[in-house]
Order: C-alpha cells, then structure tokens, then sequence
C-alpha cells in the first residue's frame, strides 16, 4: 500500500497489458490495470483510493438498479513523443459531472480529489497510452447509487468510479442517420442536458429501429415539435451550408460538449462563420435539395468528428457527397495536433500530467 496525500494506492501485482493487441482494439472493452474509487457515506465523501481493476459487489437493492442515479463523462488522455501526458479541457468534464450529479440528486465530486485521483491513474497506467496521433486513453468517471434500499428518493450512499480503455480512432467510417419523427432524446424540463445514463438508454430503442433501415444512427429533433435539429446519435452536431456551419443553441435538452464548444472556437480563430441557432429540418432539407448543403458532422469525445454521408427524413433520402477539403476533417487535425502536443494552444485547453 501506498499513500499519497490522502489518497491510498494499491498497485495491481501483474499487468494486463502484454496480452491486449493494441494495433486492433474493440472500443470500450479493454481496461487497464487500475481503477479510481471514492465512496460517499455520512453526509461527505471518503479518502478516495486506486486499485486493481476488479469487479465490484452490490446489493440487489442497491437504488441505483431501481431509480437510476447513474451520471458519467467522457474524457481521454494523450501521450506526445516525448512521452509527456495530456488531458484535454478537464476543468469542463469536472464542471459538467457535478452539474449532471445536482440534477440527479446526487453530490458533487470535489475538484482536489478528482484531479489528483486523475493524475495518480493515469502515472500508475502511463504504458497504457500509447503516442501517435489518434491513439489514446479513454477515461469514464462515474457516479452511481449504491444504498441498498428501494424506498423512491434519493440515496445516501455513493460510489465515484474512474475506469481507463485505451482507443484508436472511432466511427472512422461516415454514418448514415435518420431524423428523428417520433421519439425523442430528451424534453423541455428534463435531464437532457445532463449526462444521465438513462438518456442513452432510452436512444438504443429507436436507434435499433433506425439500424434496421440500414441507417447507424439517428438525428434527434425536439420533443415538441420534431421540426428542429438538436444531437446526432451521441454527439453534438454541425451542418455546412455552402462556407457557413451552424449548430443547434445549449438547452436544457442538449449536453453541453467539451468538443462542441471547442470546434465553435476554431472556426472563429479560423475565419469561418459558425451561426448557434436553432434550425429547422426543412431548412436542411432544402440546402440539401439545392446543393448547398456541403457537410454534415457529429462531434464529441469518443468519435471527435463522424461525418455523416446521408440522411433521410419522411422518407426522403438525401446522400451527402464527400468533400476533399472538408471543415470536419479540418477540425478533427487541428483538435488531434493540439491534444497530442504537436501544434500551438493559444486558447490554453492542453492539461499536462506532471
């Protein structure tokens, strides 16, 4: 065992990694040797520990099962050629899980213990982030209910977890998607914009129904209307008329993405005009009609950017021709050379683990 400034330590006593083909890895299905846990109990949270990843065990009643107080995030670490190890705005996936875990009910992580638990794993697992543009370790904190009772309010015991899967790229083909008509991500008043595991959840259902079209994902529109454009599958998402991007405004239907927020910015320091507004299908479907719909993207951490190649809405399929030049693989560089150190961070997102 070791410690270090409250956190207790307890190294694995043999490594996974000689076994784990890294030129041909299945997203989200290999982990690396250690985990994060923190446990929360009598009104505050513990001394946070790392551990050998192992399985964990709960009581059936444990409220999570039953009223899903489940929230996670999304985040990865990079390594340069110098073998120096970066995060990538981790202040906003910090902000974004205690904002998700307010809304569930459920106590916000604190800072300190977030970050050195962070860096710890990280150091601990450094062999497993593996350079080269592209490659990465995707990081899941999360934080679940664990009291074991099925009384419906909320809990007074919880687990924060951080699990680490080493990743190369992902969704490297362009997808095809369905605009949505029927079901909804999310509505007006609701957990939208919070990453709630019960919001992907409820996407597989007709996102199942959307693949059985032959279509991989689905375009969600408001709940209300259907007539406006809000996320692509689960990622924010962008559309290209002629030179110009434009993306749905943050609600309280939408999650605010790390990545999103940061290919606004690019195209501002880039010169290229982004509008954040809401926009209508028909608006999209007659850019499409007239040629000047040029491209069609989803951002986020997993993917970065997945283009899409073809929507289709009433029906009506719309293919998207491939560009040379497009603004997404544009945006995708310029966001992989920053968070692998290779170009300039003026706007200071790069976070290095010392």
């Amino acid at each position: 065992m070791e410690y270090t400034e409250n956190l207790q330590i307890e190294k694995s006593e043999t490594s996974k990694i000689n076994s784990v083909n890294f030129n041909k890895l299945d997203f989200g299905r290999v982990f690396t040797d250690h985990m994060f846990v923190c446990d929360f109990a009598d009104g505050k949270w513990q001394a946070p520990k790392i551990m050998p990843y192992q399985s964990l065990s709960f009581e059936p009643s444990a409220r999570v099962f039953h009223y899903g107080q489940a929230v996670f995030e999304g985040m990865k670490a990079y390594k340069d050629d110098n073998g120096k190890i970066f995060l990538f705005r981790p202040d906003e996936n910090h902000a974004r899980i205690n904002k998700s875990a307010a809304r569930l009910a459920m106590p916000e992580f604190p800072k300190n213990y977030f970050f050195k638990g962070l860096e710890a794993l990280l150091k601990l697992d450094s062999e497993w982030i593996k350079p080269g543009v592209g490659n990465s370790l995707y990081l899941r904190p999360f934080v679940i209910a664990t009291e074991p009772a099925i009384s419906a309010s909320p809990a007074n015991s919880y687990k924060f977890i951080i699990i680490c899967s080493p990743a190369k790229s992902y969704y490297n083909s362009p997808v095809r998607v369905l605009i949505a008509e029927e079901y909804s991500r999310s509505a007006d008043g609701g957990v939208g914009y919070a990453k709630a595991a019960g919001n992907y959840a409820a996407q597989f259902y007709p996102t199942s129904l959307a693949q059985q079209k032959g279509f991989q994902q689905v375009i969600w529109t408001d709940a209300n209307t259907h007539k406006y454009l809000e996320e692509a599958g689960t990622m924010n998402i962008f559309f290209r008329v002629n030179d110009k991007l434009i993306t749905a405004p943050n609600n309280d239907r939408i999650l605010d993405g790390v990545t999103r927020k940061s290919i606004i910015q690019l195209a501002s320091d880039l010169g290229i005009t982004c509008e954040v507004r809401q926009i209508t299908v028909e608006e999209i479907k007659t850019a499409a009609r007239a040629g000047e719909l040029k491209e069609v993207f989803g951002v986020g951490t997993a993917a970065v950017v997945s283009p899409v190649s073809a929507f289709e809405h009433k029906n009506e399929l719309f293919e998207i021709p491939e560009l040379e030049n497009s603004y997404g693989q544009l945006f995708k560089k310029s966001l992989l050379n920053i968070q692998h150190n290779v170009s300039e961070d003026k706007h200071g997102w790069r976070y290095e683990v010392k």
